[in-house]
């Protein structure tokens, strides 16, 4: 895997990023960025935004959202990194720094590829399903634009009103808005705050964030050959009977679908270890308002995509693992009659206990028989095969 992507990227956060000229098809290109300097900070030039889209990403790449005026949302979710956080800063990486470069989240920033086929929160006849966050807090992804704005350990502005006049003291902004929203929607700060999440949410749902490109989609194509561990590693994720892979990791799609997104979008308790530097019980679904007050849904979280995984460590909802490698050794522990199969290969020791014993998906964890060394890195192997291609070269570094 090599050294941690966390230690080989960019922080997005030391930058002043300026928007890309947006016009047309110009959508998803990525934007100018510029060092903080008196000439980068100079007024740009009029910007044309053609569309909600085009208008959502300068907005997702300004650091003007933030109350420091140092942190934009690809601060946390940079597009160089999976749109996850590559930052080593706060507890190795595990949890992202907030704008006053002090303050720590509570979770792992996920990654907002493929975010948009997330359905929107709700409950059916198996539990919940869907919604933003660990903790499916944030119905969809408007909502979930809005949160990190207004959180006091992220972006930390104010309320809403204050994101408003930020956004609207930049006259392309307001001209943009009044022209692909309505007229005067900036001088309500209700409206006004929801339109810049739809605009943040509209660039979030384009095929920048979903390319639908990897080597295991090209391979579905008749594009690309795996190799014989990649094939491996693809037969054992499908299985029914060697592993627990697809059990939460295969959604409504299945084996072939080009547009599977590896996961079932439900949440599930599978005992991940306390990070050290993290509360030990967070409750997850159990905190969500729809939830509160359930004691069966303490400990579970929302089953992550699979997709660029490879490069979007750390892994779990408060980034307890660095490695790819040691989540599969994780999840094979539960299997394993082998003591020292139970270790934790980046701490020497045993992997911890669950923090809610009595939710845990015992049954879903112990299925299947444990895992050869050949087999884990069988999976892993595969699991790489999800890497977008603009990824890609991430896996060789």
């Amino acid at each position: 895997m090599g050294r941690p992507l966390a230690s080989r990227m960019r922080d997005v956060g030391a930058l002043v990023l300026v928007p890309a000229l947006l016009i047309g098809a110009g959508v998803g290109r990525g934007v100018v960025l510029a060092q903080d300097t008196p000439a980068a900070q100079e007024a740009p030039a009029p910007l044309a935004f053609a569309s909600p889209a085009a208008l959502g990403e300068a907005l997702f790449f300004d650091p003007r959202l933030s109350a420091s005026g140092t942190q934009s949302c690809a601060t946390c979710h940079d597009p160089n990194a999976g749109f996850a956080d590559p930052r080593p800063d706060a507890l190795g990486g595990a949890v992202s720094l907030g704008a006053d470069e002090t303050s720590m989240g509570r979770r792992n920033a996920p990654t907002l590829t493929y975010a948009a086929e997330v359905p929107a929160f709700h409950r059916d006849a198996e539990g919940f399903r869907g919604g933003m966050f660990h903790d499916g807090r944030a119905a969809d992804l408007v909502e979930q634009a809005k949160g990190p704005m207004l959180d006091a350990a992220e972006m930390q502005m104010a309320d809403e009103a204050a994101v408003v006049a930020a956004v609207r003291a930049e006259a392309t902004y307001a001209a943009a808005f009044d022209a692909l929203f309505a007229p005067g929607v900036l001088d309500d700060p209700a409206r006004g705050f929801n339109a810049i999440a739809q605009a943040i949410a509209a660039f979030e749902r384009t095929e920048t964030f979903a390319p639908y490109d990897s080597k295991y989609d090209r391979w579905l194509a008749g594009e690309a050959e795996l190799t014989d561990l990649e094939a491996l590693g693809r037969v054992l994720f499908f299985s029914q009977q060697f592993t627990n892979c697809a059990l939460c990791h295969l959604g409504d799609g299945g084996l072939r679908d080009a547009r599977e997104t590896f996961t079932d979008h439900r949440y599930h308790n599978v005992g991940t270890p306390a990070h050290p530097g993290l509360p030990a019980a967070d409750p997850g679904l159990a905190e969500n308002p729809a939830a509160a007050g359930d004691p069966r849904q303490a400990g579970r979280f929302r089953t992550p995509t699979l997709r660029n995984v490879a490069v979007t460590g750390p892994y779990m909802h408060n980034g307890v693992f660095k490695d790819l490698r040691t989540v599969v050794l994780f999840y094979n522990s539960w299997n394993t009659r082998s003591e020292t199969r139970r270790i934790n290969p980046e701490t020497g020791e045993t992997f911890g206990p669950p923090r809610f014993p009595d939710t845990l998906a015992r049954v879903d964890l112990e299925h299947g028989p444990a895992l050869d060394d050949q087999r884990i890195d069988a999976l892993v192997a595969f699991l790489e095969t999800l890497t977008d291609a603009r990824y890609e070269p991430l896996l060789d570094e």
